[in-house]
């Protein structure tokens, strides 16, 4: 039976239902069923309840994922073992998810990947002591082994999956662009790996898809990487066909650079560049610095100001070494596309030659310090060292480290709730990299990166030397 809730002066309209499953699970065992159910601290409902709402809400546009919490507070959902299989019972869910009372078939598939991943990351990484998660060789396989279990690792394909970073909060003229590199990569064939959310996430996915039309190509990828602690405040978007939830943002910065053929990042803010920091961290590792991996930044004549800044960032505090690990292309898109075509072919004789999988970067070295959970305390960010004396990949990691901070004060519940507690994270550096850290900042902020457009901001940093 399925109940409409009419909406009210303090709350949307909601719907309350039982749904099945689509295709990615359809049996649990009753002791699993009791953990999804388990409300307390060692149990899955919270995540299953936190990850499950944000895919429901999807389209409705909010970057703040406690405010997400906040108006769906009687939101419920409940694991249900019947004779007929698995159903899950769905209390005051949003009403944008349904259609004349029936889920949009869409996100029932993306809520059934969070329910397949929540499962097998609780059963398969966290406990039985099969993966050693305190080492680089266990992390990795851990890594490896969620994206099996979810059937986005194609043996056999020829390299053609493009890895998509930029923002959610980003102008109109930066999404059409974004959608517009998206379509020339389409109609060269290759598919599209985002973050999964809004902004330029949901751009090329959307230009590719067109792209893909045009070109009667009818299995067209477009593969989604979230995380619990990002999901609410970047909602898969629609056109995602293929949806992985990683444990946390470290495992899915490490997916996305275990799966991509070639990188390219539209402009974006601290989350954009946490994870051009992560990328190139890794690439400058030695163990990786004659590994081929396409990298692009790219975005239309008006962000050109934006990448210059990035650059600079990157030039001071990494060397030209790490400039020399991309290439930034302003304002077109075709020749985006078909440097990212010679990239690819590039990497495919590279791997064919050295007998590497395609559809997994087994070679590529991810150190141990890009590989461990940070979790943002005020403490943790206070204790960074961030230093041009440190070996250049370290120093990267520590710099990943407090943008992912930043990210957290920004737009996670957790995150938001500390600053709200206890002030800004302070963050402490060397005097020239902290002035080149506060202009990069200062203009993201300037440029509305931060939230999404018309959103205030109120800094959850407090820089210092």
């Amino acid at each position: 039976m399925t109940v409409i809730n009419a909406a009210t002066a303090t709350r949307p309209a909601t719907v309350s239902t039982i749904v099945a499953p689509e295709g990615s699970l359809e049996v649990l065992s009753q002791q699993e069923v009791e953990r999804l159910r388990d409300t307390s601290s060692r149990g899955l409902h919270d995540l299953l309840r936190r990850c499950a709402l944000a895919v429901l809400n999807a389209g409705t546009p909010t970057d703040d994922s406690r405010q997400v919490l906040e108006t769906y507070a009687d939101f419920d959902i409940q694991v249900m073992q019947e004779d007929r299989g698995l159903m899950l019972k769905l209390d005051n869910a949003p009403a944008g998810a349904f259609v004349d009372g029936r889920m949009i078939r869409g996100i029932r598939e993306h809520l059934s990947a969070v329910l397949r991943d929540i499962v097998y990351v609780a059963n398969e990484i966290h406990t039985g002591g099969r993966f050693d998660l305190n080492s680089t060789d266990g992390i990795s396989n851990a890594v490896f082994h969620i994206l099996r279990n979810a059937g986005v690792l194609h043996a056999g394909e020829t390299p053609n999956l493009v890895v998509c970073w930029g923002g959610h909060s980003i102008s109109r003229e930066e999404y059409d662009y974004s959608k517009s590199v998206g379509y020339q990569l389409g109609l060269r064939h290759l598919d599209i790996c985002t973050g999964c959310g809004p902004g330029a996430m949901k751009g090329p996915m959307k230009g590719a898809h067109v792209a893909h039309a045009k070109q009667r190509r009818r299995n067209g990828r477009y593969l989604g990487i979230s995380e619990p602690g990002i999901i609410a405040a970047e909602a898969p978007n629609p056109i995602v066909n293929e949806l992985v939830i990683m444990p946390d943002i470290e495992k899915r910065l490490e997916a996305f650079v275990r799966v991509a053929h070639a990188i390219i990042v539209f402009p974006g803010g601290v989350g954009t560049t946490e994870e051009i920091l992560y990328l190139l961290g890794v690439l400058l590792h030695p163990a990786n610095q004659h590994l081929p991996v396409p990298v692009v930044f790219t975005g239309p004549a008006d962000s050109a100001e934006y990448f210059h800044k990035v650059d600079q960032f990157i030039r001071y505090a990494l060397g030209e070494q790490a400039a020399g690990r991309y290439r930034i292309i302003i304002d077109d898109p075709e020749a985006v596309a078909l440097a990212v075509r010679e990239g690819v072919r590039e990497l495919t004789q590279f791997r064919r030659e050295n007998d590497d999988a395609f559809y997994f970067n087994w070679r590529l070295t991810v150190p141990l310090e890009f590989q461990q959970p940070f979790e943002p305390s005020h403490e943790a960010m206070a204790e960074l060292r961030l230093s041009t004396s440190l070996p250049v990949h370290e120093l990267a990691a520590n710099l990943r480290r407090a943008f992912s901070g930043i990210v957290a004060g920004n737009v996670k519940e957790a995150g938001i709730r500390a600053i709200e507690e206890r002030g800004p994270y302070e963050l402490h550096a060397e005097a020239g990299l902290m002035t080149h850290l506060d202009t990069l900042l200062k203009a993201f902020v300037e440029q509305q990166r931060m939230k999404l457009p018309g959103s205030y901001y109120q800094p959850c940093y407090r820089l210092g030397s």
